[in-house]
């Protein structure tokens, strides 16, 4: 049997089971795999199923829809998203788009945090995506 005669919607799916890499390599095989490709239908399967939930409290919701599914994939994975009012970034790993979270030091729960005898928080540069972080004195 000819995959040629597969329609798109078939090609995606199957190539919705292998991973991002794979995917991104099989448009180089078959001259009929880069629309099945850039298929939402694949790229919608590699995103985290709550990513909308997610993101939806981000700079990013507003644009969120306007971008195709691989491009969403791919802008996450590169570039981390401030979420939970800039307390943590999200992203995905762009090898298997898996959720990475990383949390500031505002949201964790430390030992005698308020207690400036022991932590001091300290101001970051503007340039920073973290805007305070929290040291210890090393008493």
């Amino acid at each position: 049997m000819e995959i040629t005669i597969l329609p798109d919607e078939c090609i995606s799916l199957i190539i919705s089971l292998t991973s991002p890499r794979d995917a991104s390599r099989l448009s180089l095989v078959c001259s009929l795999f880069p629309s099945a490709v850039n298929s939402d239908v694949v790229w919608r399967k590699f995103l985290p199923h709550d990513y909308h939930q997610i993101l939806s409290n981000s700079a990013l919701a507003s644009s969120m829809d306007s971008l195709s599914k691989k491009q969403l994939y791919f802008h996450i994975s590169h570039h981390p998203v401030l979420v939970d009012n800039g307390n943590m970034s999200f992203a995905t790993d762009k090898e298997n788009g898996k959720k990475c979270y990383m949390i500031s030091s505002r949201r964790l729960s430390i030992v005698w945090g308020g207690t400036p005898t022991y932590w001091l928080w300290k101001s970051l540069s503007a340039e920073s995506r973290i805007k305070i972080k929290f040291k210890s004195k090393g008493l």
